[in-house]
């Protein structure tokens, strides 16, 4: 996913930057978009494709921390790499700490902008990676019967069967079948891989419970 199959965009109100960019990245074998202001950005880039954004700090209209505030609160997985004509520690603290991969000063040395953008297109990789795997096993809840999240929830409580039996007013032995259809679907033949799904997924014994109330015994 490096290199010729990473798409790298470049957002910057200089044009002699963006031409600078644009020639480096090329020569380096990536594929490369630039765009004049965040709001052009904003309107054709594609949300699809595994690669990073280079952004100017300081542009017209809207800035590169509002423009990285937006992405991610659209969800964004595009990792940024932050470019600014002077140091700006505020600023720069503040990047980082929403999730930019680094802060480099113009003018930039070319080997680490590229450093930074291989490092930033492995992250989404990454992202992208986790993103899908939480997608399937959301899917799979997805098949969970309301019961079934109810005893997913005791189980990832640390419950054994008899004590969830007795929580939910039926036998153990039913206890038993909720248990090996919920380890079926979620294709975890252990207790333990389950509790792993469920953490990797951000499910806990308390959004399992929701269901109380809803299921039939």
């Amino acid at each position: 996913m490096m290199d010729g199959s990473s798409m790298v965009f470049a957002v910057d109100d200089d044009p002699s930057v963006l031409r600078g960019i644009e020639r480096l990245l090329r020569a380096a074998g990536f594929r490369t978009q630039v765009f004049p202001s965040a709001q052009a950005f904003l309107a054709g880039y594609r949300r699809d494709v595994v690669g990073c954004v280079i952004l100017d700090l300081a542009m017209p209209g809207l800035d590169g921390l509002q423009l990285q505030q937006q992405l991610k609160e659209g969800a964004g997985v595009l990792p940024i790499i932050f470019l600014t004509a002077h140091g700006d520690v505020p600023s720069s603290v503040r990047a980082m700490k929403q999730g930019a991969v680094d802060f480099l000063v113009k003018p930039v040395d070319e080997e680490e902008l590229l450093a930074a953008v291989r490092q930033a297109i492995k992250r989404c990789v990454t992202l992208r990676q986790a993103r899908h795997e939480v997608a399937a096993i959301e899917q799979r809840l997805a098949m969970l019967t309301p019961r079934e999240h109810e005893v997913l929830g005791h189980l990832l409580s640390g419950k054994l069967n008899k004590q969830i039996a007795a929580s939910l007013g039926t036998v153990e032995k039913t206890i038993k079948v909720h248990r090996s259809r919920i380890m079926q679907k979620m294709g975890s033949p252990t207790l333990v891989g389950l509790v792993r799904l469920a953490e990797r997924a951000g499910i806990t014994a308390a959004s399992c419970q929701s269901a109380r109330g809803s299921a039939p015994p």
